[in-house]
């Protein structure tokens, strides 16, 4: 009996060392989303709407977990990044379109990261002019000098600090019994505000940038088809992490600024605003994770975008490669931070329009995105006996024809603003 023991408990530390060595991606990824805008949209999910809307998190998850899963599935089946697929099946042409509109979406979203770094750190009194060109060189430098294991490393230990949220959570103090009710018996509504952020909390949570940087990823990883079931779990880890996350943000705003009436538009107001209602720590704490997001997500976006760009071109990539080896992935990787950063620099640059058309870019380019994937993944030819099952494909296209639906309404609202 203690030989079984202790065999088995071998078994399972060697299938744990296996996961920690695939693990990233997925945890990465998702943590990601919980960007400077991310953060914005859960705070004013929890500041406008108490814990009303805490029910649609769950529904997004599996949303989220089927999507990515598809993207992680194709990555190790076929070694190649999803452009670099997408341009084969369906022409140059068409990839070209693609490449364009995530350019200018992922820009707008570069320059919103940017903003979060100067939002968050002029809440400590450091200026934007000293915290946007340091913090830009320093994201810069860390992929242009690291490696891949590096750069995963210093992701992973980021992806560590969104625990602020949890502390800010618990400093907050909910009523969990009325969490707990939100969860099992949700108030559904379709009110025309209720409907509007639960478009937006969808649009900040499924976003096309990330089915390219998690099969990106995937491939430089070198995971293979063998460790299929280890990259699976690695993505519905980071799923049910960030929708953690997610839960404590709107709970430290709902316990907090709901209640007291008082209504949001950014992260940075939501953590000014917490100061005199939860006490300085828990302002500090929610402060600092937005820094930490916006930091984060200030290194992965322009890194998606080069990913996706190169890949289409075919072109070289891979943070793993040197400039020399990869001219055009370090330059468009450093265009997009150097100019990111200077917009947030000149005066009067308007940040809301550029943000707004980025969104309105990113809510047409999704369901695209997501319908290349299913015809893709499909493909038998391509995916063999990995293809999606037929259980599997209905769950799928149902999942796209809502993203799909809420698309449009959301690219609608935003019309209608």
């Amino acid at each position: 009996m203690k030989i079984f023991d202790k065999s088995h408990l071998r078994l399972r530390w060697k299938r744990l060392l296996i996961f920690l060595s695939i693990a990233g991606p997925g945890i990465i990824t998702s943590n990601v989303d919980n960007d400077a805008g991310g953060i914005a949209t859960y705070s004013m999910a929890g500041a406008h709407f108490g814990y009303g809307l805490l029910w649609s998190l769950i529904p997004i998850m599996v949303a989220l977990v089927i999507i990515q899963e598809m993207s992680a599935r194709m990555g190790v089946v076929t070694g190649k990044g999803l452009s670099d697929l997408i341009r084969e099946k369906f022409g140059v042409r068409i990839t070209v379109y693609l490449l364009a509109a995530l350019i200018v979406t992922n820009f707008g979203n570069v320059i919103a990261e940017f903003a979060g770094i100067a939002s968050s750190l002029e809440i400590f009194k450091i200026s934007k002019s000293i915290s946007v060109p340091v913090c830009a060189f320093l994201v810069w430098l860390l992929v242009v000098k690291g490696t891949y294991r590096s750069v995963e490393k210093v992701f992973l230990v980021a992806c560590l600090f969104y625990v602020c949220y949890i502390i800010s959570g618990f400093l907050a103090g909910p009523e969990w019994g009325l969490v707990f009710k939100a969860f099992a018996k949700p108030a559904v509504s379709f009110s025309p505000g209720n409907l509007a952020m639960l478009i937006g909390l969808v649009g900040t949570t499924i976003a096309p940038w990330m089915q390219f940087y998690l099969q990106a990823s995937v491939v430089e990883k070198n995971i293979n088809v063998r460790d299929y079931k280890h990259s699976r779990m690695d993505v519905i880890l980071g799923s049910i992490v960030v929708t953690v996350v997610a839960v404590f943000i709107i709970l430290t705003c709902a316990d907090t600024l709901f209640k007291a009436g008082i209504k949001i538009e950014t992260a940075k107001d939501a953590a000014l605003a917490l100061k005199p209602l939860a006490g300085k720590y828990c302002s500090a704490l929610f402060a600092f994770g937005l820094l930490n997001a916006s930091l984060f997500a200030a290194s992965i976006l322009p890194l998606s975008t080069a990913f996706v760009v190169c890949e289409g071109m075919g072109w070289e990539v891979g943070v793993n490669k040197k400039f020399s080896e990869a001219p055009q992935f370090y330059g468009l990787y450093t265009l997009l931070i150097f100019f990111g950063a200077l917009v947030i620099l000149l005066p009067g640059i308007p940040l809301f329009p550029i943000m707004y058309i980025s969104q309105v870019i990113n809510g047409a380019v999704l369901p695209l995105i997501l319908v290349f994937m299913l015809i893709l993944i499909n493909d038998k030819k391509l995916m063999g006996n990995y293809a999606n099952k037929r259980t599997y494909n209905i769950i799928s296209w149902i999942t796209v024809i809502i993203l799909v639906a809420m698309g449009i309404a959301f690219l609608v609202s935003l019309f209608k603003i």
